[in-house]
């Protein structure tokens, strides 16, 4: 009884029995004590702790948000994509939920081993696709009668989502995702042993008006290499580490390549719009500032110099007399 969840029935049933008589509390202490036995099934072998579940929820959380402006980009329509639920299965169990008829892009992963699958809703996946052929992105097609053409424009969309695929993994594994089949039967799918743990990552996609599910599995051979990396231990470390000494020259350098503006500004004056459209060629302004002042060099908006004007080989130029501390922007 420990760590099960009971009903409100089941509930009420045991109050009955306690109030009734028919069972102490001695009773029911007896049976917890002899229930120590769990029932565990090596069909379903969980592979991946909680915390590595997060990890992976974390990741591709990431990318459905990456996936939606893609989307939204390319088929020019409302999308939106969200992370149902992140559930380790066998196999089997995976292909028997998903359609019979169903949109299944095959891709590896490189460096790591393996194939991954994305099974996509054919209600949209034709959504999909109908938007991309200038329609109005409704569903009415079977998915096991796609033709040559529909086949390649399906295939070339979903090979440059991949992209958002890698940026959602960059923090955890360099991997770089490639195509290799786009089937319609799950049912042809055996890259892998029925009962072997895999990952299943379900988004809720909505593409206009059309809803359904997006689903990505991942068997756990292809995660072994890198499970270490998906702890909290990990991700903290991949955020505290030190810039190394070669890093700080490269970002030192970028830097001090960098351009900034300066102005040296002789003076401002305040006139009427009426005036302003009035300024013809060779009116004179009269400025807040005498020809005997210092002037102000602004770096990037921003006083940092008190200079005064001149010339060197006659260009107009400025000789810097003193530097503003403590300025507007100053972090001194």
């Amino acid at each position: 009884m420990a760590g099960d969840v009971l009903s409100q029935s089941e509930i009420d049933a045991l109050l009955s029995a306690l109030s009734t008589g028919e069972m102490s509390a001695d009773d029911i202490k007896k049976e917890e004590e002899t229930k120590k036995v769990k029932v565990y099934d090596f069909k379903r072998a969980l592979r991946f702790s909680k915390d590595q579940i997060r990890s992976l929820t974390r990741i591709h959380e990431n990318f459905a948000r990456l996936l939606t402006t893609f989307f939204s980009a390319q088929l020019r329509t409302y999308v939106q994509i969200t992370v149902a639920s992140v559930d380790q299965i066998p196999f089997e169990e995976f292909i028997r939920s998903i359609p019979n008829m169903t949109l299944i892009n095959v891709f590896e992963v490189p460096p790591l081993d393996g194939n991954v699958l994305m099974e996509i809703n054919p209600n949209i996946a034709y959504s999909m696709l109908d938007r991309l052929m200038g329609g109005e992105g409704s569903s009415h097609s079977n998915v096991d009668n796609l033709t040559e053409i529909e086949t390649k424009i399906m295939t070339n969309l979903f090979e440059r989502s991949f992209d958002n695929l890698r940026e959602a993994w960059v923090n955890i594994a360099d991997i770089d995702p490639i195509m290799t089949e786009l089937e319609v039967n799950p049912q042809f799918l055996q890259m892998i042993s029925p009962n072997e743990t895999v990952v299943v990552i379900s988004f809720n996609s909505i593409i206009g008006e059309t809803s359904g599910m997006i689903n990505i599995c991942i068997p756990h051979v292809v995660l072994e290499p890198i499970v270490p990396n998906l702890s909290v231990r990990y991700w903290m470390q991949a955020n505290t580490k030190e810039v190394s000494p070669e890093q700080k020259a490269i970002i030192e350098n970028n830097v001090n390549k960098s351009v900034l503006p300066l102005v040296a500004e002789l003076g401002t004056a305040q006139i009427s719009i009426e005036d302003f459209l009035l300024l013809r060629e060779s009116d004179v302004l009269q400025l807040d500032k005498l020809i005997t002042d210092p002037l102000y060099l602004k770096v990037d908006e921003v006083p940092k110099f008190i200079v005064q004007p001149g010339k060197v080989k006659k260009r107009m130029a400025v000789q810097i007399l003193e530097s503003l501390e403590g300025g507007d922007g100053d972090d001194e």
